[in-house]
């Protein structure tokens, strides 16, 4: 491993000192520097693009190229001549200048090469061939080459940190609301141009009067010969492994026209890799934003999804997926455009996992415990859009998304502390979600907006728990010496079971029926060129109806009402929650030079009201909420945001219902009726260059949030027990927390080196047994990666992650450090065989030790005969090593915990892959 890290250090320092520095000026004819004028350098001996770049303000450039080689400059401008120079280097730097004239007709110089990166205002244009080398296979193989993007650890397109909110082909939707389904679907062969659109806006009316600022598209140019046409591949393999016989299906075929497109999208395979998880599916928004996201009220309607344990990065230890997704889009004429999609989803999934818990309070607590998971989903999802626009003045836009799932979790426990349990989740919950605009431009001064969404959503989870228990110890104690008593014994008791039966066998009902409507009404009124003024009227009203009951099945299978000695005897809910939020917003923007001041507030007129038990609660009260944004233009391609706001969040019904729920077989949780409101404050800075002179991309983020009444959680743990009886209430103490994070990436050649750093701190307030806890989290990542793009010769990365992870609760401090080198390889041999391979090695440690250390190791062989054939064969082999677990670090409000987690075994496969 070290060799191979030194051999490639020693191969990127070579190339850095064979090459030499091209710089110069470039000019009108009346001597004014031209920004963003591009600049290419040819070779004249190989013909081929090696250096690329675009003038800075005072119109300088700056190139890397070979040292004693023959170059043909070209620098090119919109509306003026294409100018060109013979430059011949040696082992000094070269200086050249360029003036260019004004031309009305075509150019007469013919460009060789497209400019890998155009910058024409908001929008950066990369050539897609210009960062190819023959090994990519998919759109995110390609983005993850191109300076200032990213792919993430969740699959998802970053943008200078920002995440992407939309893809685009051609200017169709690609399933709108994620970016993963584009990177490992769209065929790398079938892209032309990879434009990224920054300060997007949804509604081309609303451009100049809205803030776009972190709002991201892309939209990806298809090559002329996939137009008209299906393109796309098939993949179709197999293998064998310890267990099982090996298998995987991938169809991918997509049709694109001037009026309409289709994309179809299917896996099938039992070797865990997953096109679609179960947590993409609830993250998936469908492209809908709430209207009043920015009105500074924050409502939170509750999750009440399965408790299910999530899969790490994509692993798990036998993972079985069916996936199938269709995308189409419709212009009858050119004032209606129809689109949609249809999502299914099925995973059948087996977890084990090992942890040892640490409880602040009580080292008598800490618990090993032992899981084993098998979990099903079954999930879909269907959108359908509308957009009518007659005119330049007028748009309508409908669209609905529905959802419906089946799932299951059976896990089987074994508890230091409890003993066996065996745990049972299922729900079938679905949701339709309804959206209404109306754009209408009345002159140049005057616009208008109606935005309007409506949410339907029910969910019913059931949980069973199955504990052990003794009949003959229950009032013993669970320090007698002899036979003490049952770890569930004394809950069981306070929760009114049936303590007479050879196990306890516990049940909860849950059914959450949730209504929201959220809608308002925009009028801007353009001052002159440089303000405007927003007005906003807005509602949101919500509607909440929670039911749930928890029984016991005795020995007989007859059911067993409890009747609970705490919480005033209830275990049963029946509440109606309904909140209403009426307000009036006005924003005010000024530019003056590189500024951009938008100052505003929002008077919100509040009720939120609740009924339980015949008890009636309402809370009715009025707020002023400010807010500021400032944007600093300090150059086209660099800029400065800061922003304020101040906000009020509300909780969801589960929180105010006051009979008990279990959340799992070891939490019993009441809700308190009257619970109020929390005040926030937040700031944020951030900081963003994209400067293709130098070739350096820039980056940073700070954010800070301070909140007032946040509600937390009041824990009692009997000593000993690791079973928690927690309820919420109001903090009179304000919780913090606070984020930097930045990202440096430089390009030097074909050399590309990127670091990023993320620095987290929360602090919060609790109560466990009656006493106040302070927990401040710090945690710490440090990312570096250095790459090369070559187009003919073998490309490597390194990378190298460390993080830490430090928890303070105040009686305790715990500290978890990973370390983890990495290296990626791939070469495109004889052109005709594709070669790769990734390896990362992991240190898991605490302050005093290595807890785990672990690798893996993948890798892959294909053959094809040219880039034209339509066949491709393959071998891949998936933890080359066998690795069988890995770690990772966790903490709660009561508890920090170690985890080890098993994951498949050593999987090769051959596959055999068309292409259309």
């Amino acid at each position: 491993m070290k060799n191979i890290i030194c051999f490639m250090l020693l191969l990127a320092a070579s190339s850095a000192f064979a090459q030499v520095k091209l710089e110069g000026v470039v000019k009108d004819s009346i001597g004014m520097p031209l920004e963003l004028a591009n600049v290419i350098a040819i070779n004249q001996e190989t013909q081929k693009l090696d250096a690329y770049g675009i003038t800075n303000p005072d119109g300088r450039f700056k190139l890397s190229v070979e040292k004693n080689s023959k170059y043909n400059i070209q620098v090119s401008y919109i509306g003026m001549k294409t100018g060109q120079a013979e430059v011949v280097t040696t082992d000094v730097a070269v200086t050249q200048n360029f003036i260019l004239v004004e031309d009305n007709a075509l150019d007469e110089v013919e460009l060789v090469y497209e400019m890998p990166v155009t910058v024409k205002g908001d929008t950066i244009v990369y050539n897609a061939d210009s960062f190819k080398s023959g090994t990519e296979r998919k759109l995110g193989d390609i983005l993850d080459k191109l300076p200032g993007v990213e792919i993430n650890d969740d699959g998802e397109i970053e943008v200078e940190g920002v995440k992407v909110g939309k893809v685009m082909v051609e200017g169709k939707e690609f399933f709108d609301g994620d970016s993963k389904l584009a990177t490992q679907n769209i065929p790398a062969n079938a892209i032309d141009k990879v434009e990224v659109l920054k300060n997007y806006a949804e509604v081309g009316q609303l451009s100049g009067v809205t803030n776009n600022q972190d709002n991201i598209a892309i939209n990806i140019k298809l090559k002329e010969g996939k137009k008209n046409f299906w393109f796309g591949n098939v993949t179709a393999g197999g293998g064998t492994s310890d267990k099982d016989a090996l298998y995987v299906v991938q169809p991918k075929l997509f049709y694109y026209s001037p009026d309409y497109s289709i994309n179809v999208i299917g896996d099938l395979n039992n070797i865990g890799e997953i096109a679609f998880t179960r947590r993409d599916y609830f993250n998936f928004t469908g492209g809908f934003r709430s209207p009043s996201r920015s009105s500074g009220t924050n409502i939170d309607l509750g999750s009440n999804n399965l408790g299910f344990l999530s899969l790490q990065n994509d692993k798990a230890k036998s993972i079985t997926t069916k996936f199938g997704a269709a995308n189409f889009s419709y212009s009858p004429n050119k004032k209606l455009d129809l689109s949609g999609f249809a999502i299914l989803l099925s995973n059948r999934t087996d977890l084990t996992e090992i942890s040892d818990v640490q409880f602040l309070d009580d080292p008598s607590r800490d618990e090993n415990k032992e899981s084993n998971t098998r979990q099903r989903s079954d999930m879909g999802m269907l959108k359908f859009s509308a957009k009518y626009k007659p005119n330049g003045s007028n748009q309508l836009d409908y669209d609905i998304l529905a959802r419906t799932s089946k799932e299951s979790q059976d896990q089987f426990v074994l508890s230091s502390q409890v003993g066996d349990v065996s745990e049972l989740e299922s729900s079938s919950p679905f949701s339709i979600n309804q959206n209404l605009n109306y754009y209408y431009t009345l002159d140049s001064k005057n616009i208008f907006a109606l935005e309007a969404q409506h949410l339907w959503q029910d969910e019913d989870p059931f949980y069973n728990a199955i504990l052990e228990n003794d009949p003959t110890n229950n009032d013993n104690g669970l320090n007698d010496p002899l036979n003490p008593s049952d770890a569930y014994d004394d809950i069981a008791s306070n929760l009114g079971f049936d303590r007479d039966q050879v196990q306890y066998d516990i049940n909860q009902d849950k059914r959450v029926k949730s209504n929201q409507m959220d809608a308002k009404v925009d009028y801007w009124n353009i001052l002159n060129q440089k303000s405007d003024i927003n007005f906003t009227l807005g509602t949101i009203y919500s509607k909440q109806d929670f039911d749930s009951n928890i029984f016991q099945t005795l020995d007989d299978n007859s059911n067993f009402d409890s009747a609970p000695t705490i919480n005033d005897g209830l275990d049963v809910n029946d509440i109606a929650y309904t909140f209403s939020d009426v307000y009036l917003g006005a924003h005010y923007r000024l530019k003056s030079g590189i500024f951009t001041f938008t100052p505003g507030f929002s008077a919100h007129a509040y009720s939120a009201k609740n009924d339980q038990f015949n008890v009636n609660y309402t809370d009715n009260f009025f707020r002023l909420l400010p807010d500021f944004n400032t944007l600093i233009q300090l150059k086209k391609s660099e800029k400065i945001i800061f922003n304020y706001s101040m906000e009020t969040d509300f909780t969801d019904v589960n929180q105010l219902a006051r009979g008990l729920v279990l959340n799992n077989y070891s939490s019993v949780f009441s809700g308190f009726q009257e619970l109020e409101s929390a005040l926030s404050h937040n700031l944020n800075l951030s900081y963003f260059s994209f400067n293709m002179f130098n070739y350096t991309n820039v980056s940073a983020r700070l954010n800070y949030s301070k909140t007032i009444d946040r509600i937390r959680t009041s824990s009692e743990l009997p000593a000993g027990s690791v079973i928690n009886v927690s309820s919420p209430y109001n903090s009179n103490l304000a919780d913090e927390s606070a984020s930097i994070n930045a990202r440096v990436q430089k390009t030097i050649g074909k050399f590309r080196a990127t670091g990023t750093g993320n620095l987290s701190y929360t602090k919060y307030n609790q109560l466990v047994n009656n006493l106040p806890f302070t927990n401040e989290n710090y945690t710490q990542s440090y990312r570096g990666e250095l790459r090369t793009n070559f187009r003919e010769a073998p490309n490597f990365e390194l990378g190298y992650r460390y993080s830490i992870q430090d928890n303070d609760q105040g009686t305790q401090r715990t500290k978890f450090y990973t370390k983890a080198p990495s290296v990626k390889f791939d070469a495109l041999i004889l052109k005709s065989f594709t070669f790769k391979t990734d390896y990362t090695y992991n240190n898991f440690s605490d302050e005093e030790k290595t807890i785990n250390s672990y690798e893996f190791w993948d890798a892959s062989l294909a053959y094809r005969k040219d880039e034209n054939s339509k066949w491709e064969y393959e071998i891949k082999a998936s933890n080359l090593l066998n690795t069988r677990s890995q770690n990772r670090s966790s903490v709660s409000t009561i508890s920090v915990s170690a985890t080890e987690y098993y994951i498949q075994p050593r999987f090769l496969t051959f596959r055999i892959r068309y292409e259309l």
